[in-house]
């Protein structure tokens, strides 16, 4: 049982140094609230075992440097998938979060392949034996994907026809790997609060800017998904009145004004209407090269490019100020597929803010670009590997 106990701790200190990259054995005391004695022995055991290596010296603060360490590259590996509505990128990463070998890009439309876990799980096993690596070198496969995602039962209500009692025993049946999956935009928002803008921060509203408008939410420094898990669902607030349906089936979410796929529309008709532009070509079939395209144009300065941004980003700033009436933020992150344009999203979200918020209540609001990006729900998927690494559920 001391044995167990011990293995796990390892564990948490392993976590710690895979999300901070560089701790001390001070450092490590204090985050896993253990004894220095109970810290060191158990860091020592470690940097024996060869998981652990001495990475060099904390800047000086007074008195001797400590000593910091960073865990093995190599030790483990994670097999991470971002699912969005239309594709799927599958990627093995070390423990820097460094890409192993080539990202798998899989064209795996979600509302017409009920069977999507199936052809998932094909993939997932291809992608592992053509890696070499063995399997127990795998800590765990994690899994983003749109809509509603019950983490606890392992279904996913929106999308697939399961296979089996739960996605995740399904794919590990297939895998021999163990496997979590959650919602994309509560993995973006756990990549930003643990490896971009939202680090070290108590509250934090992360905007997923997709084929949908999705909302993670990190509040009193933790993750809130929710009853279920269903929390954040931005999209999918009643704003207009334009009788458009979305794709939950009700009429004028925001989604219907605001997401990749309808400023892909508009860009379209937009063109079809006579609308002077550097874009040609633009075609529903193929969206992501639409999506590529508007947002090289808008970044370009073309003007109804950035037309089509700006009028999505005014609309996105109406319901952030709804956000901020209910949970008076500090930091509002835009982050997500979208946020290629980058700044561009900024003025219109502010010029929303200052029309529709109370000015006391978004004062010190601050809003920012991810610097994470697109690759955010791929880093959440991984991050959700490793903050369970010492739960007892994942290999370690």
């Amino acid at each position: 049982m001391v044995s167990d106990r011990q293995e796990l701790f390892k564990k948490t200190i392993l976590k710690h140094l895979y999300f901070n990259k560089e701790l001390s054995c001070t450092d490590l005391t204090q985050l896993t609230g253990r004894s220095l004695p109970h810290t060191t022995k158990a860091l020592n055991e470690l940097v024996k075992e060869g998981l652990v290596i001495e990475s060099g010296y904390a800047i000086s603060t007074g008195g001797r440097r400590p000593q910091v360490y960073s865990v093995r590259q190599d030790y483990l590996y994670i097999l991470s998938v971002a699912m969005d509505q239309f594709m799927t990128s599958i990627c093995i990463l070390d423990m820097s979060n460094r890409m192993v070998g080539e990202e798998h890009v899989l064209e795996l439309s979600l509302s017409a392949h009920p069977d999507g876990i199936s052809i998932l799980g094909q993939e997932l096993k291809k992608v592992i034996a053509v890696s070499g690596i063995p399997k127990e070198k795998f800590a765990g496969i994690g899994i983003g994907m749109p809509g509603f995602v019950d983490v606890t039962k392992g279904v996913n209500y929106s999308f697939f026809d399961i296979p089996a009692k739960s996605i995740h025993e399904y794919l590990e049946m297939v895998t021999g790997v163990p496997v979590m999956i959650d919602n994309d935009s509560s993995l973006i928002a756990l990549a930003e609060w643990k490896l971009g803008e939202a680090r070290q921060r108590q509250h934090a509203l992360v905007i997923n800017i997709g084929w949908g408008i999705g909302l993670g939410m990190v509040l009193n420094g933790s993750l809130f998904r929710g009853e279920n898990g269903f929390a954040g669902e931005f999209s999918h607030i009643p704003l207009f009145t334009n009788n458009k349906i979305c794709s939950c089936g009700k009429m004028g979410c925001l989604e219907t004004e605001t997401s990749l796929s309808v400023i892909a529309e508009k860009a379209i008709a937009g063109i079809q209407a006579g609308r002077t532009t550097v874009m040609k070509g633009l075609s529903m079939e193929n969206r992501i090269a639409t999506y590529h395209q508007i947002m090289d144009a808008a970044i370009k300065g073309d003007k109804y490019a950035v037309e089509l941004l700006s009028e999505a980003g005014y609309h996105i700033g109406r319901g952030i100020a709804i956000l901020i009436h209910l949970f008076n933020p500090k930091l509002v992150i835009l982050s997500g597929r979208g946020t290629k344009a980058g700044k561009l999203w900024l003025a219109p979200v502010q010029h929303a803010l200052n029309e529709h918020c109370i000015p006391k209540i978004a004062e010190n609001v601050e809003i920012k670009i991810s610097s994470l990006g697109y690759a955010a729900e791929r880093l959440g998927a991984a991050a959700l590997v490793m903050e369970n690494l010492d739960r007892g559920q994942l290999r370690g």
